[in-house]
């Protein structure tokens, strides 16, 4: 994209695919040799699947999960054959074609999906792969215990299935001292030891950093790859990814006592200079910074101030020395000073929200060449 081009947008984010491939090496080295996939769901977790799968495909990753059959449909002619895709939902009823079509390998998580790969593989004679999910304390996908206990008595329900992985999902493995943890692990051994000998697949982000116990034969990192804590309380070890700049449209002087913004939400206590910047909702910025975000330029923290709107916010840039933002300034709303953990916290929320929060508005910027 030209500078010409840049100057189209009210804010440029950047990201940083050698970090991105980075986080993927760090992670895949605890693992003690069980292989490191990605997921990269979510346009991977808002910030350019078609960008960040063929990076981390070129720094040696081969396995690649996705929540719905149209990102991986999507995905599938950006990687090379050597690369499996993996749809964490599942096939929908009437889909299943589809991913034998594409090259696609689905989470089966019900009986019912059990049923129709099953009989898709019958028509075709074929034996088809698929990873088959447990429930291991989440309540929300996997096969529940009396499903499971049906696939154990039946077992020819996973004839004509290659089983590439049995799986489950950690609740909480952000919270290392989490009972839950253990008693899942504890579940979904058992549930293996039932099962016909395959392949496991347990940690997530966060599970990577529990220990041996929990890598099994293939962790599934997420969010850490983009640069979120995957332990809670603890130092980072990730390394950060993204910057987001967004552009002034306007600076003016306001006196003590001028309030800003809808609602009247915050009053300036001295003579202030406000920095207007087309940054808002809209893009992903959340309301809920309102009066508790912050900004930066030049190293000089800086607070938002009034309420969050559609398209932009207003930051109290008095602390800038005169002359230094204008029109058309960047100022830094994200980045490793001021991190994804970091917005989050103030926001209210999780730096899962806030990475596929981004919108559609900003001039996206990629940097880094990888190479294998």
């Amino acid at each position: 994209m030209s500078k010409t081009e840049y100057n189209n947008f009210g804010a440029v984010l950047s990201v940083d695919l050698d970090a991105i491939c980075d986080n993927w090496r760090s992670l895949k080295a605890r693992l003690d040799g069980a292989a490191c996939a990605a997921v990269v769901k979510a346009d991977a977790y808002g910030l350019g699947a078609g960008q960040v799968a063929p990076a981390l495909y070129r720094a040696g990753c081969r396995h690649f999960f996705v929540a719905h059959l149209n990102e991986a449909i999507e995905l599938r002619p950006l990687l090379a054959a050597d690369a499996t895709l993996y749809v964490l939902h599942g096939a929908h009823p009437g889909a299943e074609s589809e991913f034998v079509r594409h090259r696609l390998v689905p989470v089966l998580n019900s009986l019912v999906q059990v049923t129709a790969w099953q009989k898709l593989a019958r028509e075709l004679d074929k034996v088809l792969p698929a990873i088959l999910q447990i429930d291991s304390g989440m309540a929300r996908l996997g096969l529940a215990q009396d499903e499971l206990t049906t696939v154990v008595a039946e077992p020819s329900r996973l004839q004509g299935i290659d089983l590439k992985f049995i799986m489950s999902h950690l609740v909480s493995a952000e919270d290392q001292a989490s009972p839950v943890n253990m008693a899942q692990l504890e579940s979904f051994q058992a549930a293996l030891k039932r099962l016909p000998a395959a392949r496991a697949s347990l940690a997530n982000s966060s599970g990577i950093f529990l220990g041996r116990d929990f890598h099994f034969d293939l962790a599934r990192p997420g969010a850490a790859l983009y640069g979120v804590a995957p332990v809670a309380g603890q130092p980072n070890p990730m390394r950060p990814v993204i910057r987001l700049q967004g552009k002034v449209l306007q600076t003016r002087r306001i006196e003590s006592g001028t309030a800003v913004g809808y609602s009247h939400t915050w009053t300036a206590a001295r003579p202030s200079c406000i920095a207007t910047v087309a940054v808002g909702y809209a893009d992903g910025y959340l309301r809920s910074l309102s009066n508790r975000g912050h900004a930066g330029f030049e190293g000089i923290r800086l607070p938002i101030v009034g309420n969050v709107s559609m398209d932009t916010i207003t930051i109290d840039v008095s602390d800038v020395p005169a002359g230094r933002i204008g029109e058309g300034s960047l100022i830094d709303l994200a980045d490793p000073l001021n991190g994804v953990d970091d917005i989050a916290s103030r926001a209210g929320s999780i730096g899962y929200e806030i990475l596929t929060s981004l919108g559609n508005r900003y001039a996206r910027r990629y940097v880094g060449t990888v190479e294998a």
